[in-house]
């Protein structure tokens, strides 16, 4: 098997200094209801098994008729009742707490089609220790574009009490609404730390 471009095959050596590798990009040509990753398991960048952690960033907006629509994510086509998710939120001058016990993690929200054209949000979930024989956890942190000036912003944690390693996200909308045309969708995995 050839070593992979970020290995140094003098050294051994990750080239990369912050062991940050691009696994995969979705730009979306259409609206879309699921993106899903999936670990390629051939010993390549997209092999997840090399990976301490992953990193999720999305730039999405709902193609979904209304004023919002979270962004879900499962691991391993896992549907049982145990993902926990946990959030402060603000909007505008307000802040809340939200704890959610469900069937997914919630990571985001998009504005939908009562929102200005233009808006979008951002998220960038980090899950962490993907191949461990542990619970698995991850942080969420968001924002979002929303009419009359009070847009919204997220920090968060998410907890999957599985002992699996992640092999597969899907991204969905939890009222089944679609990914807008143009959204993208950026993995990263990371590397443990390598000294030549």
């Amino acid at each position: 098997m050839a070593l992979p471009a970020y290995i140094d095959a003098s050294t051994g050596a990750i080239t990369d200094g912050e062991a940050w590798v691009g696994i995969a990009t979705t730009t979306l040509a259409s609206d879309t209801a699921t993106v899903t990753f999936t670990s390629t398991d051939d010993g390549q960048v997209g092999d997840w098994s090399q990976y301490m952690d992953l990193v999720l960033i999305t730039y999405a907006r709902s193609a979904r008729t209304g004023d919002e629509s979270p962004i879900d994510m499962r691991f391993n086509n896992d549907t049982s009742n145990i993902y926990v998710t946990q959030m402060m939120k603000g909007i505008g001058t307000s802040a809340s707490a939200v704890a959610l016990t469900a069937t997914y993690a919630q990571i985001a929200e998009l504005p939908a089609t009562t929102q200005p054209a233009n808006y979008r949000a951002t998220s960038i979930t980090t899950l962490f220790d993907i191949n461990s024989g542990k619970h698995k956890s991850g942080t969420i942190r968001w924002s979002r574009d929303s009419s009359g000036g009070d847009g919204s912003i997220s920090l968060g944690g998410l907890t999957w009490p599985s002992q699996e390693p992640i092999t597969e996200i899907d991204l969905y909308d939890l009222f089944g609404g679609d990914f807008l045309t143009g959204s993208s969708f950026s993995l990263f995995g990371i590397l443990p730390r390598m000294v030549a």
